[in-house]
């Protein structure tokens, strides 16, 4: 869907930079459109049914790129999220060290489940992370963090000593 980065849509006004998402917030049920580089979420809400959904979301997906339309008008900020921490200082090493792990074994197991993670900060032995997409607000994204993450982060890093949600 984008060429590099993720973009994490969650109402139908910021849904104006992509045609595909303002088509997808047509659609009642919908709540959040989230993109990745080859697949898109979509985020329904609590009372709508999946299978009664389904094949709408798929239809409007199917005549979205049908018409030729893209999928992003203008992608200059997208990705902007992963490269918001400074990169000089005392910590570079251990941010390097940090975003590295994430890019390379985090993000690829987050987004088979159609979501992402954004790293956030790290200040004083503290990792900051913002899950998107179908991970946002997962039941088990706090497990993920705090068993997963958080043990990694440890093993490789021991400047780490908690990864916290943002």
């Amino acid at each position: 869907m984008l060429a590099e980065g993720t973009l994490d849509i969650r109402d139908a006004e910021a849904a104006e930079r992509s045609p595909l998402a303002a088509r997808l917030f047509l659609v009642d049920e919908v709540e959040g459109v989230f993109f990745g580089n080859d697949f898109v979420t979509v985020t329904k809400s609590d009372d709508a049914d999946w299978q009664t959904l389904k094949p709408v979301i798929l239809g409007v997906i199917m005549e979205h790129f049908v018409s030729g339309q893209p999928v992003m008008l203008d992608a200059s900020d997208i990705g902007a999220a992963h490269s918001q921490d400074t990169e000089n200082g005392p910590d570079a090493e251990i941010i390097g060290q940090i975003k590295e792990l994430l890019d390379t074994r985090v993000r690829p197991a987050v987004a088979m489940d159609g979501g992402d993670i954004v790293y956030r900060g790290f200040d004083n032995g503290v990792v900051m992370l913002q899950m998107q997409g179908a991970c946002q607000g997962c039941p088990s994204s706090t497990a993920t963090l705090k068993m997963g993450i958080e043990n990694m982060l440890r093993h490789y890093i021991p400047e780490v000593v908690e990864v916290r949600a943002v």
